[in-house]
């Protein structure tokens, strides 16, 4: 804690704090899959769906898309994830039955259906927010992500939101973290990055010239090189005085 509060003074307060949505927020594949999957008449099984999808989710390209806007953006971002789902259902549904069933299970992503937030999300940002934090969201993820925060009711507690479709880069790659200290116009060495992933999130971070903090609430990851590390939001708001 020493020399993350010697290289941002603990009397100064932090001007940005971006935060891997995953932090705040949950969704479980393995559940919500198979429950869409069987309102179209497929049976699926949790566990292999759920080892599909990370198959799956590897072998697809990165979430972004340079240069588009617009409902051609949002058509590609359509577009890849139908072709990662069906990667997972293609033997189960085709034809109709399956963009009836992408249609649905895509719309419900949209919204708070599948997500659920983690008990001290909404009290820790918002002592984070009186401590005089700017807080910003980077994911790779895509345009929904704006519904996903309002329906979650913790839209308002952030000054910026920075998604993979959008910025023309994914973590890890450091282009995505400097669109969001661009448009927070503070520079890397003022703001610090949390998230759940290793590579994305802290090594990213740090690539990028950000101070970076994993969280990890199981206490399962590997040490964090250069990093810290925290089991919850509550504790990340301990770390930084707030």
């Amino acid at each position: 804690m020493s020399v993350f509060f010697a290289r941002i003074p603990r009397q100064k307060r932090l001007p940005l704090l971006l935060i891997a949505p995953g932090i705040t927020y949950h969704s479980s594949f393995e559940y919500n899959c198979p429950r869409f999957a069987r309102r179209h008449g497929a049976a699926a099984d949790p566990g292999a769906l759920q080892s599909k999808f990370v198959e799956a989710f590897s072998q697809m390209p990165p979430l972004v898309f340079p240069g588009l806007q617009g409902p051609v953006l949002l058509a590609a971002e359509r577009d890849w994830w139908r072709a990662l789902v069906r990667q997972v259902f293609g033997r189960e549904m085709t034809g109709e039955v399956f963009e009836r069933f992408f249609g649905d299970l895509f719309e419900a992503f949209r919204g708070s259906e599948c997500w659920q937030l983690f008990p001290d999300t909404h009290g820790s940002l918002e002592r984070l927010r009186a401590h005089g934090c700017r807080l910003g969201v980077i994911s790779n993820f895509d345009s929904r992500l704006y519904d996903v925060l309002a329906s979650l009711k913790i839209d308002s507690l952030l000054d910026y939101v920075v998604v993979s479709s959008r910025a023309g880069a994914a973590k890890p790659d450091p282009a995505i973290f400097q669109a969001a200290l661009a448009s927070a116009k503070v520079k890397a060495a003022e703001a610090l990055h949390v998230g759940d992933s290793l590579r994305a999130d802290v090594r990213g971070a740090q690539g990028a010239g950000l101070a970076a903090v994993l969280m990890d609430p199981q206490g399962k990851q590997p040490d964090v090189p250069g990093g810290w590390r925290v089991r919850s939001l509550s504790e990340l708001c301990a770390l930084l005085g707030a």
